[in-house]
């Protein structure tokens, strides 16, 4: 497989002394283990080979691999999460957790001086805690297959939305015209946080695997949420309401009251006879 090709990965990784499963795109993998989660969408994953996207070992393999032929690849520590490293393993007071110091217990993962770490034990006021990666100096097994290369340029542009955005594509639309790119998000997206971030790593990925491409314009397009039943009718707003103006109206109702009184008072009318005698 060249290097910079998008695929898409079908994969199961394990660690092999255990068997432990700590990633897969497959659900009939782990539909037996706790850890499975029904609401997850397992789907095969989008990769970028050789592009660093995942561990140097699993990388390696893709480039000397094709579609649809099983991998089984072996992967050292050194060429996964590394070997264990002693110096990353802490012993430090308690109370440098603060409110948490009285919650922590054995196994579990913290964070602490902006590093991750798991606490390996925890006694006379102590605890201790190891910033090595959880699966540091483990090998590795992945069971994987390539199920598609990606050569259309419309499937890349979806493929490497989805990869950043978490929503489902059928509420992204886009258009290409000529070398122009245009992605109208819907408003759900809008408040995610970290949004412009993210729409900066599309873009970047764009360019970077659809060269061709010279611009793209993100559309982010609102839509008046109140209904036409919602609407208070012309009607209303012009008869009633506590702020209503009515002074021109007040005017209007004077001036024809005035205008009754002037006429009443330059009628003139023949006398009868009574008032002639």
């Amino acid at each position: 497989m060249e290097k910079g090709s998008l695929i898409l990965l079908d994969y199961t990784a394990k660690i092999k002394d255990t068997n432990e499963i700590f990633e897969t795109t497959r659900a009939d993998d782990v539909k037996n283990n706790p850890d499975y989660d029904p609401n997850k969408k397992y789907e095969p994953r989008l990769l970028g080979v050789g592009e660093g996207w995942v561990l140097k070992g699993l990388d390696e393999a893709l480039l000397e691999s094709s579609i649809d032929t099983p991998l089984n690849i072996e992967i050292p520590p050194e060429k996964a999460f590394g070997e264990r490293d002693p110096s990353k393993v802490r012993m430090i007071p308690l109370r440098k957790l603060g409110e948490k110091a009285n919650e922590v217990s054995i196994g579990d993962v913290i964070e602490l001086d902006d590093r991750i770490g798991i606490i390996r034990f925890i006694g006379s006021g102590r605890v201790q805690v190891d910033f090595n990666h959880k699966y540091a100096g483990r090998t590795l097994v992945y069971s994987a297959n390539i199920v598609k290369k990606l050569d259309d340029d419309n499937e890349k542009i979806s493929n490497l939305i989805s990869r950043r955005l978490p929503i489902d594509l059928t509420e992204v639309k886009y258009e290409t015209k000529e070398s122009d790119l245009e992605i109208s998000l819907p408003e759900n997206t809008f408040l995610i946080e970290g949004i412009q971030i993210i729409k900066r790593g599309i873009s970047t990925d764009i360019f970077k695997f659809i060269p061709s491409l010279k611009s793209l314009v993100f559309l982010e397009k609102y839509t008046n949420s109140v209904s036409d039943a919602e609407k208070p009718s012309e009607a209303k707003n012009t008869d009633s309401g506590p702020d209503k103006d009515t002074s021109n109206d007040k005017d209007e109702k004077d001036k024809k009251e005035d205008s009754k009184i002037e006429g009443k008072s330059t009628e003139v009318r023949p006398k009868s006879k009574k008032e002639k005698s």
